[in-house]
Formats: C-alpha cells, sequence, structure tokens
C-alpha cells in the first residue's frame, strides 16, 4: 500500500483551515488512532478520520453485526449482519481512503491487551457502550501517555469528553469510581440515530484538534448534546489532588514528568487568579514585568499579539514548562480566556508560584486597552 500523500488535492478543503495547513495535514497523515467501537459512534468517528487523513487506523471490537444496527451503524450495510463489525467497518474504511493503513481487532480491548493495542498509538478514542471499557482505557491511555476521547449516546443525548492524565485530567477525575449500575444501553432505553451521528462528529473533531494542534480540546470538560432542545451546555471539571493519589495519578503536569512514563507522587496544588486587561495594563505602564505567556496558535499570533509575549502553545505547554522560570510572575492569555485558564492551572500544578488569567483574552485586551490590536 502506498504511503497516504498529505499534499492530495483530497484534503484542499481543510488544508486551508486557518490554523491547519499543510503542517497540521502531515501530523495527520503521520497519525496512529485506536478506535474502541464500530457501532454507532464509530460510525461517524471512523469514516471522518480516514476522510480527513490520518494515516493509521486500528478498530476494536468483539461483535458481529445485526439487524438491530442498521439504523444507526451506517458503517454496515445489510449484507454485513452477522460479519464481525471490525471487517465491515475496515472494508467501509478503505473504500473511503485506499491509502489509510486500517487495521481490525476483533477482540474486547481489556487489561490483557490495552498496552500493546495502544504501543505506538496517538491518541485513543472511546465509542463503546461499555463502562468497564472506558476505565480500562482511561487507565491504559494515561499509561501510554496520550490523549483519550470518549462519548457515549443514548435516547436523545450524548456526551463527549477529552482526557490527557499527562496534561493533569484522567476520565476517574469526573467519575471516580465505575457506577454500581450499567446506565442507559441502547437495546433497552433506545437511541435516535441522529444522535450518534452528532456526539460522533464531535468526538472526531476533539481527536481532529488534539492530532493537529487547533482551537480548545474538551480537556477538563465535557460536552452534553440533547438532541430535544437542540442543545448543547458544557459541564467543567478538574482534578482533586486527594482522589488523584487514591488511583495514582498526579495533580497536574510538572516538568520531567509529561509524556510515557511516571509522575511525581501528588502534591496541593496552588490557587491560580485573574486579572482583567485594564489592570494588566496599569501594572505594564508603573513598570511590572509579568511573564506575558500567549498559549494561542502560531496563526493567531500573526493575527495580533500583545507587544513582549513568550509564545508556547496550549498543546505544547506540558512538553516546554522548562522554558519558564517557576518563579517568575506569569501571566497567561489566549483568544477570549478559555484556554490561557486552563494553562493557569497547568502551571500552577507544576509549582509555579504566581500565575494569573487574562480574563477575556486578547479580545478583551484589543476592546479595552489597545484598539490598534485586530479582533478576529
Amino acid at each position: 500500500m502506498p504511503p497516504l500523500d498529505p499534499t492530495s488535492p483530497r484534503y484542499a478543503r481543510q488544508r486551508v483551515l486557518p490554523g491547519f495547513g499543510a503542517a497540521g495535514q502531515q501530523r495527520l497523515a503521520e497519525s496512529h488512532v485506536v478506535v474502541l467501537g464500530a457501532g454507532g459512534l464509530g460510525s461517524a468517528v471512523v469514516p471522518i478520520l480516514v476522510a480527513t487523513g490520518v494515516g493509521r487506523l486500528t478498530i476494536v471490537d468483539d461483535d458481529r453485526v445485526d439487524e438491530t444496527n442498521l439504523h444507526r451503524q451506517l458503517l454496515h450495510e445489510p449484507a454485513d449482519v452477522g460479519r464481525p463489525k471490525v471487517d465491515s467497518a475496515a472494508d467501509a474504511a478503505a473504500a473511503l481512503s485506499p491509502d489509510t493503513e486500517v487495521v481490525a481487532v476483533p477482540h474486547r480491548f481489556d487489561d490483557e491487551r490495552a498496552d500493546e493495542l495502544l504501543a505506538g498509538a496517538d491518541l485513543v478514542i472511546d465509542g463503546t457502550d461499555d463502562l468497564g471499557t472506558r476505565y480500562v482505557a482511561d487507565a491504559a491511555a494515561a499509561r501510554a501517555g496520550i490523549p483519550f476521547v470518549w462519548g457515549s449516546a443514548a435516547r436523545f443525548g450524548g456526551q463527549v469528553g477529552v482526557c490527557w492524565d499527562a496534561r493533569g485530567v484522567s476520565y476517574r477525575d469526573l467519575f471516580p469510581e465505575p457506577p454500581a449500575d450499567a446506565g442507559l444501553s441502547c437495546e433497552v432505553d433506545g437511541i435516535l440515530p441522529s444522535v450518534c451521528t452528532v456526539t460522533g462528529g464531535l468526538m472526531a473533531t476533539e481527536a481532529l484538534k488534539v492530532l493537529t494542534g487547533i482551537g480548545e480540546p474538551l480537556l477538563g470538560r465535557v460536552a452534553v448534546y440533547d438532541a430535544l432542545s437542540g442543545r448543547t451546555r458544557e459541564i467543567a471539571y478538574r482534578r482533586d489532588a486527594a482522589a488523584a493519589a487514591s488511583h495514582g495519578s498526579a495533580p497536574g503536569p510538572a516538568p520531567g514528568a509529561v509524556g510515557r512514563g511516571g509522575t511525581d507522587a501528588p502534591r496541593p496544588r496552588p490557587a491560580t487568579a485573574d486579572v482583567d486587561a485594564r489592570s494588566l495594563a496599569a501594572e505594564l505602564a508603573d513598570g511590572a514585568a509579568p511573564v506575558l505567556l500567549d498559549v494561542r496558535e502560531p496563526w493567531e499570533v500573526e493575527i495580533a499579539a500583545i507587544d513582549g509575549s513568550v509564545l508556547i502553545p496550549l498543546g505544547e505547554l506540558g512538553d516546554r514548562l522548562g522554558e519558564l522560570d517557576p518563579a517568575a510572575s506569569v501571566v497567561v492569555y489566549c483568544h477570549l480566556g478559555v484556554r490561557s485558564e486552563y494553562a493557569a492551572r497547568m502551571l500552577a500544578g507544576a509549582g509555579f508560584a504566581d500565575v494569573r488569567n487574562l480574563t477575556g483574552g486578547i479580545d478583551a485586551w484589543s476592546r479595552t486597552v489597545d484598539e490598534g490590536v485586530v479582533r478576529y
């Protein structure tokens, strides 16, 4: 099989996206993603990933296609009833993108196989309807040092989140222990087919954001979709140091502790503070010299920036903490203040003593301090 070509005209409409470009497309081509589940959510995730140019996809599922799957599991056709889902999913993926390397694993993702299946992977996505598998995947992703995108769907609603233990948050920080009951199931409670499409699409989007470095991943946040109202709301959560100690996770990334392998023992995390644009401008005018840390993407900096800033995109921050002085006063900013809030918590968790978040981001700076800074 010839290697996937990231310069192909096939990807032209996404390469022109701001911040995506040839570099983002190259990262996709070099990526290996493991997808757990070839059912309703996998039926949205798998086609999107192969169509957008992910170079290698491993699909893990031990189930077979049933006729009741066909209304929502669009990877499969009536002729596939009785076949292993990974086989029909791999056929559908190959039809969409013949140059993508697709590996079909007709087994359950369990403790015995988890580490082997994630070896060399860049990201794992859980679209199964099994909570036990989710906890196994969360733990295995933490051991591998890779991000974990998860989703669930039943009845008229879905949920999507991103966990990354090396960046300070895991699935156990949201749900420390598996619930006593199995929760809703499609077999008993039903499922609106389009809920799978929307939820799976959100999951694929989060994976693409993490792999290419664009946007603000749902780290420490859960997007909750309600099809009946058409509304999406967000639930934020963070790591609790005491709970982290009970399941062996660090409260946040620290120098030398990010990536594959072990982390230092958990320790209490200093609180962060906020600063508004006018107050920061007054500080700078009085001769104060906090480090202005810009955690946006390079393409955003080309549009607008605050003079004297240090650029470290949020996706690179965990690996580049050593470039910053933990004793310095640091003010973190992004576009609107969301990424910078997460980055400030990350720095505080790594032992930075004086960290503040610029509320409203550079957009607030432009509106209230310097109109010459372009808004976007």
